[in-house]
């Protein structure tokens, strides 16, 4: 959608092969009860990108032969499927939509709004499963008695059911906090803020409780989770050098494992912490700008500091998944027979 004075911009998509697609651009005047076209462009554009790295960490992990336990496998797909739906909706539906108008109809007012309630959810979702993880792994490693019950495969899929269940009601209200641009044949096209519904009291406590519970509330549990896992891992090593004085030319396994738990919890933390900075920032500072691109040559600090926030939050959705399942060796060699396996079938099939 492109505003220039009165002219909007509406599109269609047309595929005329497998992977090109015609994108035609109507131009219309918009007036108080009616629209007038006044012009048509015609775009051809690339093949849509499509999240199959997710897709991939999914299947994997489904298999259960990646040398985790089911519980961390429960996480970890939970997570992945998590970020796929954000990366489907918050990219390829929204961002990338808004740019291009791939499809005209994410643009009525109730699917732009539902787009919206779904992205907030499914991006909520994601940083509390990497919360709850990082809480059962501390569990797992910090506390003997309380693992056998709470690090099971269970728990694991009553959470990675809930979290999402939780975050999609706690959005509810962003879809009243929207209203159509304009009505036309009755259809309501676009979603502006509804300024008699943002202003009120009730909402603007809602807006100070969502900031709070995402991110700065995972901040500070990934972090106190990390500080115990961490700090108990020391007091561990610790405790098994003392008991190994005759043998200390002997490499202890356990003890390297516990390091390589410790690197990999640290860098997930600020992996984390990181790539979300730039969009606390800016949420807590400015409102949403341009959320439409409808000004393409918007370049103010803040605008830019809210795009590259947008960036790196969607950038997250992958790293965090990568970090957990690439440095395992058993994931890694089973990445490798799936290539394997396509190669050799795709071969099969095209003799």
């Amino acid at each position: 959608m492109t505003l220039g004075g009165s002219l909007l911009f509406l599109s269609t998509l047309k595929p005329i092969s497998a992977n090109t697609y015609t994108v035609i651009s109507v131009g219309y005047v918009v007036g108080q009860s009616n629209l007038e076209p006044v012009q048509v462009n015609i775009q051809t554009i690339s093949e849509f990108p499509m999240p199959t790295a997710n897709l991939v960490v999914i299947v994997i992990l489904s298999r259960g032969k990646c040398g985790l336990s089911k519980c961390t496998a429960r996480y970890l797909a939970g997570m992945a499927m998590a970020d796929l739906i954000s990366v489907v909706t918050g990219v390829l539906f929204d961002q990338i939509n808004n740019i291009h108008h791939y499809s005209p109809y994410l643009f009525i007012t109730p699917i732009c709004a539902l787009n919206i309630v779904v992205r907030l959810s499914v991006m909520d979702s994601s940083v509390w499963l990497t919360v709850a993880f990082t809480f059962d792994r501390s569990i797992a490693i910090c506390s003997q008695k309380l693992r056998e019950r709470y690090c099971t495969e269970r728990t694991a899929a009553v959470v990675t059911l809930m979290v999402p269940l939780v975050t999609c009601a706690r959005y509810v209200p962003c879809y009243f906090a929207v209203k159509p641009l304009y009505v036309n044949d009755r259809i309501p096209w676009y979603c502006i803020e509804n300024t008699e519904f943002v202003v009120t009291p009730q909402f603007r406590a809602y807006r100070v409780f969502n900031s709070i519970m995402t991110p700065l509330l995972p901040f500070c549990l990934i972090i106190l989770f990390n500080t115990l896992i961490i700090s108990h891992i020391i007091f561990v090593n610790k405790l098994r050098r003392s008991l190994r004085k005759n043998s200390e030319r002997q490499k202890d396994s356990e003890v390297e494992n516990r390091r390589k738990s410790m690197f990999l919890l640290f860098a997930l933390s600020i992996n984390f912490i990181l790539l979300w900075i730039p969009f606390t920032i800016c949420f807590m500072k400015w409102p949403t700008q341009n959320y439409f691109y409808l000004d393409k040559y918007l370049n103010t600090p803040s605008y830019v500091l809210q795009q590259c926030g947008f960036m790196l939050q969607f950038l997250s959705t992958c790293t965090n998944t990568c970090i957990y399942t690439l440095s395992q060796r058993e994931f890694r060699k089973q990445l490798k027979n799936g290539v394997k396996y396509f190669f050799t079938l795709n071969g099969y099939l095209c003799r």
